[in-house]
């Protein structure tokens, strides 16, 4: 398992704007190996415990945070990203632009999280599960929560496999090795 973001390892929001941008590029780097895009309009972002913590501190930064209970809460709510043993998490984002067309797409992809998957070098499809509460009766929403239970295996590409929108996207060397390295964490 993946270890969560602990709350000695977040600074206190002045701190942390002083040393923001070091931060921040560490962050974007993280990012950047971890993002995968799927067709046209799919984006995955797998999360580690340096992405979080950046989420946290941000969060943070921007409302000023200085309760313990509210920092607390940020820092439950982020580390749900983060996969459980032998796992990745991802924040999947649907990515288009016209609100018009967003709307209704996102009408019509209700299933779409349970279509996305995770190929492995088996050949095997591990699907994603996702988080229920971003799901409502009639749409989607455009940024999901998604784990893939790889069993601790790498994957080799993303996909989605759903009617209007099949695509696939083999994964980098870069990409790999920081799922690898994620996975050993």
């Amino acid at each position: 398992m993946m270890k969560p973001v602990q709350r000695e390892e977040l600074l206190d929001y002045q701190t942390y704007t002083e040393q923001r941008d070091a931060f921040r590029k560490e962050a974007m780097q993280a990012k950047d190996e971890r993002r995968v895009r799927v067709g046209d309009v799919l984006t995955f972002l797998f999360e580690n415990r340096t992405t979080v913590r950046y989420q946290v501190q941000e969060m943070m930064r921007v409302e000023q945070m200085v309760k313990e209970a509210e920092i607390q809460h940020e820092l439950e709510t982020y580390n749900e990203l983060l996969g459980d043993d032998g796992e990745l998490g991802a924040t999947l984002m649907i990515e288009i632009d016209d609100s018009g067309e967003r709307d209704v797409k996102l009408r019509q992809w209700l299933q779409l999280p349970e279509s996305t998957y995770a190929l492995l070098e088996d050949g095997r499809r591990v699907h994603a599960t996702f988080d229920a509460r971003q799901k409502g009766d009639d749409k989607v929403s455009s940024v999901q929560f998604l784990k893939f239970d790889t069993g601790g295996a790498v994957p080799v590409a993303l996909g989605v496999d759903f009617e209007g929108l099949r695509a696939e996207t083999r994964l980098s060397d870069a990409q790999r090795a920081a799922l690898g390295n994620d996975l050993a964490d």
